[in-house]
């Protein structure tokens, strides 16, 4: 595939620093709603055969560190089971093709408390703020997705550090995609 046909996928202009430039990017913000409103704009302007989503994450479980190809994204701060009880149809899981068996949770909750995070760790290895919302868009355009995440914190208060870890970590996701994909 094309690198031109490969729409990547950002929060922050500081996590796609080091990413390859003959890629289109598309800087989201940060969140759900940006995140799926951006991707979801870009896949109709530019059509893509790809969309990767790349970007850091926290590690829920200790051990944790560099790069993950997450093979399944929830939406964890979601009342899907409520919305189902309603009758209603609710999406909160999504399997992405050619992971390496992570779970990735997403929401709109920046995680630095430990009880969130023990509660979170029973069900996903990692947790960000955009993967669900760039998944879920790529998804319902019909366009396969890929989400690439790199450990920049534990979740915890060194998530309020992320400014002084995020260089590296963008490094690191460049490199990889130069590698993977172009």
């Amino acid at each position: 595939m094309s690198p031109d046909r490969v729409l990547v996928v950002s929060a922050t202009k500081a996590e796609a620093a080091h990413l390859p430039t003959e890629m289109p990017l598309v800087l989201t913000g940060i969140g759900k709603v940006e995140a799926a409103t951006a991707t979801t704009e870009a896949i109709a302007a530019l059509r893509p055969e790809l969309v990767l989503n790349v970007g850091t994450a926290g590690a829920l479980r200790p051990g944790l560190t560099g790069l993950f190809l997450p093979s399944t994204v929830l939406n964890h701060d979601y009342s899907a089971d409520a919305i189902r009880a309603l009758g209603h149809d609710a999406v909160d899981e999504i399997g992405v093709p050619d992971g390496d068996g992570t779970v990735l949770a997403t929401g709109d909750l920046f995680v630095t408390d430990p009880a969130v995070r023990a509660g979170l760790a029973e069900r996903a290895h990692l947790v960000d703020m955009e993967g669900f919302a760039v998944a879920r868009a790529a998804q319902r355009a019909g366009v396969p997705c890929r989400l690439v995440k790199i450990v920049s914190d534990a979740a915890d208060d060194s998530a309020l550090e992320w400014n002084a870890v995020v260089d590296a970590c963008a490094r690191l996701l460049g490199h990889w995609v130069r590698e993977q994909i172009v």
